[in-house]
């Protein structure tokens, strides 16, 4: 099989929490992952949570992130106020 093919054999899942990508090549490392439909994807890596990434998945694996300053927007409204003087 082809790069398109393991993308998406990958991709056909209704869930997209996280996701690995193994290669020598920098360049490919980052070319499939961001065709990847996933909330996170490590790199030649396993250990890619902690408490300032923001964390979260996409499709059935959830919307919104925890952690980071990503999870706290998720709670904020931004407000636009203008004063005349």
């Amino acid at each position: 099989t082809d790069e398109a093919d393991v993308v998406s054999q990958a991709n056909d899942t209704i869930f997209g929490l996280a996701a690995y990508v193994y290669s020598e090549n920098i360049s490919r490392l980052w070319r499939v992952s961001e065709q990847l439909e996933y909330g996170m994807v490590g790199m030649n890596a396993t250990a890619i949570s902690n408490e300032v990434v923001p964390f979260g998945g996409v499709k059935q694996s959830g919307v919104g992130r925890e952690g980071s300053k990503y999870g706290l927007e998720e709670f904020m409204t931004i407000k636009y106020m203008c004063l005349g003087l």
